[in-house]
């Protein structure tokens, strides 16, 4: 394996990382942490948080005001990422959400509902920045959304909270050490 090759897996691995990040940060509510993965100029497409053009000011705003009493769980799978040169990329994810609002908030997708089960494709861009990957386009594509019937038992229950600090200081050790392997 070449120095190339071997940066280009660390620069795959950091984008699944990024990935992994965003989905995690929005069900745990770190907003800030959120808004720490885009790029300045950020663009988005086809969220119910934000209107299509939004910067990552108006994102975030939207999803953290929308999602403050959701419960939420996002996936993304089987990651598709393509470099366009060295400091830019683009991906496909295949993406499966599920929302349940909180009370009194408006459910765009299905009026008078209280959440969704939700299926499709992330398409993004991302580029590499000083303080590493960061996404600059992010597109959301939806080939199936099921609402939650209104007898849908309730999705809270007293669970094991997150640990939002489990991960830090750790992941830049991880990856000099594969790095240092290869």
């Amino acid at each position: 394996m070449t120095d190339a090759d071997l940066a280009r897996y660390a620069d795959t691995e950091a984008i699944k990382h990024l990935k992994a990040q965003y989905c995690r940060f929005i069900d745990t509510k770190q907003w800030d942490r959120l808004a720490g993965l885009f790029a300045e100029g950020t663009r988005f497409e086809g969220f119910g948080s934000a209107p299509t053009g939004s910067d990552e000011t108006v994102f975030v705003d939207g999803i953290s005001t929308r999602m403050k009493d959701a419960v939420s769980v996002h996936h993304g799978h089987t990651p598709e990422i393509v470099f366009l040169g060295p400091d830019r990329a683009r991906g496909i994810w295949a993406m499966m959400d599920l929302v349940e609002l909180g009370p009194g908030v408006p459910l765009k997708e299905f009026p008078g509902g209280r959440g969704y089960c939700g299926y499709g494709h992330y398409e993004e861009e991302y580029v590499r920045t000083g303080g590493g990957w960061k996404f600059s386009f992010l597109r959301l594509t939806r080939l199936r959304l099921d609402p939650l019937a209104p007898d849908h038992p309730p999705i809270r229950h007293n669970l094991l909270a997150h640990s939002p600090d489990w991960l830090d200081g750790c992941l830049a050790g991880l990856m000099l050490l594969i790095l240092e392997i290869y």
